[in-house]
């Protein structure tokens, strides 16, 4: 593996659904506990060189009638009862600076503003992280393949439902698309 070499200026730190409805998610091979700390390394890091930060969350409307509802074998259903703060950031996330994009689906690009705010600073680099590895995470990345940008995914700062759909995306599917590292690779490879 080559080691990383972060510009803080073509490089932005994008987090998927940390949110408090998300952390309270029971998940696998990690806890978003430790997800959390992960991503509080990264973020530390990051801002500290003034690298751009993103801080995505999923949010729909009251009645949900915002959120997609497929026809699907094993849907993914958001609880009808959330509560009021369910979108908010982990406190000890928040930034002053960082840029917060509110979704309506797994992928972070569409229907908001990421794009855009990506190319008016001249980001040509993402280092992603978040939860669920094998939704949010891996639509994002999905997304930012086809959009061009190039990729690192912080694989201890991630997790999913399970431990094979975790493993399954770090290993079959996100190798295709960029290159997979540790916090303490992507912390050392930032200039």
């Amino acid at each position: 593996m080559t080691a990383l070499d972060l510009d803080p200026t073509k490089n932005a730190l994008v987090v998927i659904d940390l949110q408090k409805g998300v952390l309270a998610m029971q998940t696998e091979p990690r806890s978003t506990a430790e997800v959390l700390a992960a991503t509080l390394r990264l973020t530390e890091a990051f801002r500290a060189r003034g690298a751009f930060v993103v801080l995505v969350r999923v949010e729909f409307s009251a009645d949900g009638r915002d959120a997609l509802h497929p026809s699907a074998d094993s849907p993914t259903v958001m609880p009808k009862e959330r509560p009021a703060d369910f979108s908010a950031p982990a406190p000890s996330l928040a930034g002053d600076r960082d840029h917060v994009v509110v979704k309506k689906q797994w992928g972070a690009f569409y229907g908001t503003d990421l794009d855009l705010q990506l190319r008016r600073r001249g980001i040509s680099q993402i280092v992603l992280c978040g939860v669920a590895t094998c939704f949010g995470v891996e639509s994002t990345a999905r997304q930012e393949y086809e959009l061009g940008y190039e990729q690192v995914f912080v694989e201890d700062a991630m997790s999913s439902r399970s431990t094979a759909e975790h493993e399954h995306t770090v290993t079959r599917i996100f190798p295709r698309m960029g290159r997979v590292r540790r916090v303490d690779e992507v912390v050392a490879g930032l200039k």
